[in-house]
């Protein structure tokens, strides 16, 4: 019977070219011998050192977490299981925020009530749009991660090991793409001894609209400073509906197909099928929902607690002005896609 460890993965995953790049079992190793390089940053790689392999103590936790292993891999379908959803905005001036601002409302009231102790999201450097992992504490600097674009690639979960093993937090709310979102769902639901201490500390999992992610490199460098001539400095925002929409300074856009950025997309990410993040507790994004608003799918009852205290509280103003038929139908082009691929 094989040993279920980190060669194993590499075989079934990485090899392949099925990695996400989520960060998961980075962040699950006990040993922090899996890491992103560089030079290759389309999986990790192991430092040397195994605790399955070298120690012969059974683990396996890198496995265990891994959306995208033969036993993991994406059935997800369109939609997914839902209870309602709604279009929001928050109530409160958030600048910067990629649409309504809705996530960041529901983060900051969670924050503020002592719902959660810690957000695990992704910020970026506002002068090169440089995205990283970071571990939010403080309902007054959830703000500043607003409209932070979750469509550059980073391992999203990197940030969740300082916030489980070095802080000690308990109740954390994570935000994360389908990919990061399968994986936290995985260390929810997990048996392994190793893995457990990570799913018990998962409070809330916000998982945003997807349809692909983009090396920073070859998008930013490559494609938008070269190609385009525009410096990452003059960029206000960027968001992804259906193709690439820069936002520069003086407010005027730039749109960019998205079939001219193929050669951005990160490998791993040709073969998703979930555009909504379907193992989520609130799936979040600005497609089918008006101008200035975010579309939230409220799966099931962890996340209806958070929308409702918002909403509650006073943070999010609520519409049902919804277009499902816009928000399905670029569920069924990635989905497509994904298949054509096979």
């Amino acid at each position: 019977m094989q040993q279920i460890n980190y060669k194993k993965l590499k075989e079934e995953v990485w090899d392949l070219n099925k990695c996400s790049g989520c960060g998961a079992c980075c962040t699950v190793c006990p040993a922090d011998a899996l890491v992103f390089i560089k030079s290759d940053n389309s999986h990790p790689v192991n430092t040397g050192y195994c605790k399955d392999i070298t120690d012969f103590v059974k683990c396996g936790a890198c496995y265990n977490v891994c959306p995208r292993t033969d036993s993991n891999e994406d059935k997800k379908d369109m939609l997914g299981e839902y209870i309602e959803i709604k279009a929001a905005k928050a109530i409160m001036d958030i600048p910067g925020r990629q649409s309504g601002g809705a996530v960041t409302a529901i983060l900051k009231n969670a924050l503020k009530r002592g719902i959660i102790d810690a957000v695990v999201t992704v910020s970026e450097d506002r002068w090169t749009h440089m995205p990283k992992s970071v571990l939010i504490t403080s309902d007054d600097t959830i703000e500043k991660t607003a409209g932070s674009i979750y469509n550059w690639w980073t391992p999203t979960l990197l940030a969740l090991s300082d916030a489980v093993i070095l802080k000690k937090c308990r109740n954390i709310a994570v935000v994360g793409t389908p990919c990061a979102v399968s994986a936290l769902r995985l260390m929810k639901n997990s048996e392994n001894d190793l893995v457990m201490p990570f799913g018990k500390t998962i409070r809330l999992i916000i998982g945003l609209f997807c349809t692909e992610t983009f090396d920073y490199q070859k998008l930013m460098n490559d494609k938008i400073k070269t190609d385009l001539g525009i410096d990452s400095w003059k960029i206000k925002k960027m968001d992804i509906k259906g193709k690439l929409e820069i936002t520069l300074g003086d407010e005027s856009k730039i749109t960019v197909p998205l079939s001219e950025l193929e050669n951005t997309i990160r490998t791993g990410c040709r073969i998703c099928k979930d555009f909504t993040a379907v193992d989520s507790d609130i799936s979040a994004g600005s497609v089918g929902s008006p101008e200035g608003n975010t579309t939230l799918i409220i799966r099931n009852s962890e996340g209806l607690e958070f929308f409702e205290s918002a909403v509650n509280e006073g943070f999010l103003e609520v519409s049902n002005e919804i277009d499902i038929t816009s928000i399905i139908k670029l569920a069924e082009k990635k989905k497509k896609t994904a298949e054509d691929k096979e």
